[in-house]
């Protein structure tokens, strides 16, 4: 399905539009947008997207909008027919699901009220602070599909704890770890048909907060917003789990110290748009990126953590504030650990690429990538361009296996919901 911008024959602003998401399905939705969106003191509105499909049209009244609560999904939300994707074909991209889910603050205070609304666009006014500021952060998880049909979570915690970390950076306030992880299980459950089956992909989970209040001189926003949306993707390199070929970046730089490149800000990702679109363009999978100081030392890869193994050791740049502490990152080094391998978290050169045996990425989207050359200043190192080294198949297989529910976890981190 396409989304367009606008819709013509000019239907009353009191109306929500509904895609018709199966034909084979005669279950409408009944949810409005909460009441969020008519209020005038709102900084944030959720509109309706418009989708070139076929539409189911409700009223909904302007001075009554009930929302689906946080703690009533399993009862609210209706089921839906079963979506019809080919999910050999996967990629990793947006599919519009059924339900997202906000939150919102003021400057100050305490995130409550959770809601889930009907997924679509959302307006801010022209001067909020993630508009102007860059006052954003997001987070990045996944849910999987068991072979019993229970649905896994991996490790949400986390991804809570770095967000509230982020967030006093930033200057914003943050969910409660508690609140975070259950606003977590509410948006995948109330989505729980875009989950693909088993072995098939995941349901990309992605957490934003805003500083959606307006301000006009530089300052934190008076009003906060989280929202939570969701998308089934595939493997986030088109190569899929085949090896990646990098470039090391000698010109631009992903983060500074002293700057912001530790936490998961929106920033972040536009600056390393310029150096990913020109390494793309010459044929490769992505950029690694050395520090700012000393042009000399491995930092991460455009999206993810980069690791090397010489001689069965493996190493990785140790996290000192220009480097985002990756939750894969974490789980790998604690599995490489725990099967016996010696792991060094500390400053890595990028000579040592020439006597790497094997290099790997890790991240939430990529989960454990392995790197199949990286070229720098027109040298090109190649690590078994065939497929994974064994070092690498080995905490990929035992790190999916979890992620899964393929093995036991031992670990405690998968979180199961029904």
């Amino acid at each position: 399905m396409e989304r367009s911008g606008v819709i013509s024959g000019g239907f009353h602003q009191n109306y929500i539009l509904y895609p018709l998401r199966a034909a084979a399905s005669t279950t409408r939705l009944h949810y409005p947008f909460s009441s969020i969106r008519n209020s005038p003191s709102s900084s944030l509105r959720i509109r309706p997207c418009s989708i070139t499909s076929s539409f189911i049209i409700h009223e909904v009244s302007r001075n009554r909008c009930d929302a689906v609560s946080s703690n009533s999904y399993s009862t609210d939300v209706t089921e839906l027919a079963e979506i019809e994707i080919d999910w050999d074909k996967i990629d990793f991209g947006l599919k519009p699901t059924d339900y997202m889910y906000t939150m919102r603050c003021s400057r100050g205070g305490d995130f409550s009220n959770g809601q889930l609304q009907p997924f679509g666009n959302i307006e801010v006014n022209p001067s909020a602070a993630v508009l102007n500021y860059g006052q954003g952060l997001f987070e990045g998880l996944k849910a999987y599909r068991k072979q019993d049909g229970n649905i896994l979570l991996f490790r949400p915690e986390e991804n809570a704890i770095r967000m509230r970390n982020g967030a006093e950076r930033m200057c914003m306030p943050s969910p409660t770890v508690e609140q975070f992880v259950e606003a977590v299980k509410t948006t995948v459950l109330a989505n729980k048909r875009w989950i693909p089956p088993p072995g098939k992909g995941s349901l990309y989970i992605r957490p934003l907060l805003m500083g959606t209040g307006a301000v006009l001189g530089l300052a934190p926003a008076p009003e906060y917003t989280f929202l939570i949306f969701v998308s089934p993707v595939g493997n986030y390199f088109k190569e899929g789990v085949a090896p990646i070929n990098l470039i090391v970046e000698t010109e631009f730089h992903r983060a500074t110290p002293g700057g912001t490149g530790g936490v998961k800000t929106i920033g972040n990702y536009a600056a390393v748009l310029k150096a990913q679109s020109i390494a793309k363009a010459k044929g490769y999978s992505d950029v690694l990126y050395l520090d700012c100081v000393h042009n000399r030392y491995l930092e991460e890869v455009s999206s993810c953590n980069i690791f090397i193994v010489k001689d069965n050791v493996i190493s990785t740049p140790e996290i000192k504030g220009t480097i985002l502490p990756g939750i894969t990152r974490k789980s790998i080094i604690e599995v490489a650990r725990s099967q016996g391998f010696k792991v060094e978290e500390r400053s890595v050169t990028v000579d040592e690429l020439v006597e790497a045996d094997e290099v790997f990425c890790t991240g939430t989207a990529v989960v454990l990538s392995p790197v199949g050359s990286i070229t720098y200043k027109s040298q090109r190192f190649s690590y078994g361009e065939d497929g994974f080294g064994t070092v690498s198949k080995q905490l990929y297989t035992s790190l999916t296996s979890l992620q899964m529910g393929l093995t036991e976890d031992n670990m405690n981190w998968t979180v199961q919901l029904s």
